[in-house]
């Protein structure tokens, strides 16, 4: 029988056994389909191949803007860029790029699911 949490959306993003006064205070049955729903969740994609993301750049019409603003980054960057066999969402790299780009965190997890079913 957990107290759920829930992200600025009010959607359940975590579980407690407890209360937790200001995050977790509201309680739910297990059989609550908000509940069902969170625990049967599937894994969120996290890293993507480097041909997933650039397809997914050319699909979303970004692939020159995030290639032009990578030119302009310090060349550890711009190698990293070119040479990543994987793109890791949570990387500093990934979050300064779609920071500069304007992507909400929402946002760049609909662009890794995506390039993830390409």
């Amino acid at each position: 029988m957990p107290y759920v949490m829930r992200n600025a959306e009010g959607e359940i993003c975590g579980l407690c056994e407890q209360p937790q006064e200001g995050y977790a205070d509201e309680f739910l049955a297990n059989s609550d389909s908000a509940v069902v729903a969170f625990l049967n969740k599937p894994a969120g994609v996290t890293a993507v191949s480097a041909r997933q993301f650039k397809l997914q750049l050319l699909a979303e019409g970004l692939l020159d803007e995030v290639d032009a603003w990578v030119g302009q980054q310090p060349r550890e960057v711009q190698i990293a860029y070119e040479y990543s066999g994987t793109f890791v969402m949570d990387s500093p790299m990934m979050k300064e790029g779609f920071a500069a780009m304007g992507f909400t965190n929402g946002q760049v997890l609909e662009f890794f699911t995506a390039a993830a079913q390409l």
